[in-house]
C-alpha cells in the first residue's frame, strides 16, 4: 500500500512539473522575443543583423578555416590524404609531441585570428560561448575519454594586467558543454617567460622548459586522470608539451590538448 501511494505521488510530481514547463515555455518565448527587439542578435565578425545570438553570418562563417578530417591524430593539422583510420603526420612521427593528441577548431589565420586578438587582448568576451560550441565539436572525441580539463595557466603578474585568463574561460564554456569537470588549480607556471612571439620552435621549447608545476595538494587530482588542457593557440606546440610533461611526471595517464586555433606549419 505504501509503495502505492509513493507512486501515485511521484505521478503527481511529474504531471505538476510538466503543467509548469507547459506553462512557462511561452513566456519565456515572449521574453526572448522582447530581449532580441531591445537586443538584436548580431554577428559576432561583422556585426550584421542575424538569426541566432552567439553566432556568425554567412560571410564570416566562410572566413573561418575549419579543421576538418582527414587529420593528424597527433597534432591535429590537416592533412591533404585521408587513408582511413588513425593517421600520423610526417611532423609527428619526426619530433612527437610530449603530449598525446591535440585538437583545434580552426586555422590561426583570417577572421578567426581577429577574434581571437580581440578575446584574448581587447576583453572582447562576446564569442565565449560560441568558442565553447566550437571546441566542445571539435575535442568531441578528447572530451569523451576525459577525466578533467585544465587551462593553460598565465604568469601571475600578466594574469594582474589582464585581469582574466583566456584559458580558463574557454576551459569553462568547453567543460560545461561537454559536462566534463574544470579545475584551475592542478597546473601552475612556476615563472614568467615573457612573450614567445618570433621565436623559433626550439627557442620556444627552451623558454618553456620547466615552467610549469603541480602543486602537491593537486597530485591526488591529477594522478591517474585523463587530462585535456585548453589553450587558445597551439603554435608550436611548445607550451602544451611543457604542461603536459608537468602533468605526467604528477601521475596523469594521459594528456590531450585542446585549442580555439592551431598555426599548423610545425
Amino acid at each position: 500500500m505504501a509503495n502505492s501511494s509513493i507512486g501515485a505521488d511521484e505521478g503527481f510530481e511529474d504531471r505538476a512539473k510538466a503543467g509548469f514547463l507547459n506553462r512557462i515555455r511561452p513566456l519565456t518565448r515572449i521574453a526572448r522575443g522582447a530581449l532580441d527587439v531591445v537586443l538584436p542578435p548580431l554577428c559576432i565578425g561583422c556585426h550584421a543583423r542575424i538569426m541566432d545570438h552567439d553566432a556568425l553570418c554567412p560571410s564570416c562563417w566562410r572566413q573561418v578555416s575549419f579543421i576538418r578530417p582527414p587529420l593528424c591524430d597527433r597534432l591535429g593539422i590537416p592533412l591533404s590524404v585521408d587513408t582511413g583510420g588513425v593517421m600520423i603526420s610526417a611532423a609527428a612521427d619526426a619530433d612527437p609531441p610530449d603530449y598525446d593528441r591535440a585538437r583545434a577548431v580552426a586555422r590561426f589565420d583570417g577572421l578567426m585570428r581577429v577574434l581571437i586578438h580581440g578575446f584574448k587582448f581587447h576583453d572582447s568576451h562576446n564569442a565565449r560561448r560560441l568558442f565553447g560550441r566550437w571546441m566542445a565539436v571539435a575535442g568531441q572525441d578528447l572530451m569523451a575519454e576525459a577525466d578533467l580539463i585544465v587551462p593553460v595557466p598565465l604568469a601571475r603578474w600578466r594574469l594582474l594586467s589582464r585581469r582574466f585568463n583566456q584559458a580558463q574561460i574557454l576551459a569553462s564554456e568547453a567543460g560545461r558543454r561537454a559536462g566534463k569537470p574544470v579545475n584551475p588549480f592542478a597546473l601552475v607556471r612556476t615563472r614568467s617567460t615573457g612573450h614567445q612571439v618570433g621565436l623559433t620552435r626550439a627557442q620556444r621549447l627552451k623558454n618553456v622548459t620547466g615552467v610549469f608545476r603541480v602543486p602537491m595538494n593537486e597530485l591526488p587530482n591529477v594522478s591517474g586522470k585523463a587530462i585535456v588542457l585548453v589553450d587558445d593557440v597551439i603554435t608550436s606546440g611548445a607550451t602544451a608539451s611543457a604542461a603536459a610533461i608537468a602533468l605526467k611526471r604528477a601521475g596523469a595517464r594521459r594528456v590531450d590538448v585542446l585549442a580555439l586555433a592551431i598555426v599548423s606549419e610545425r
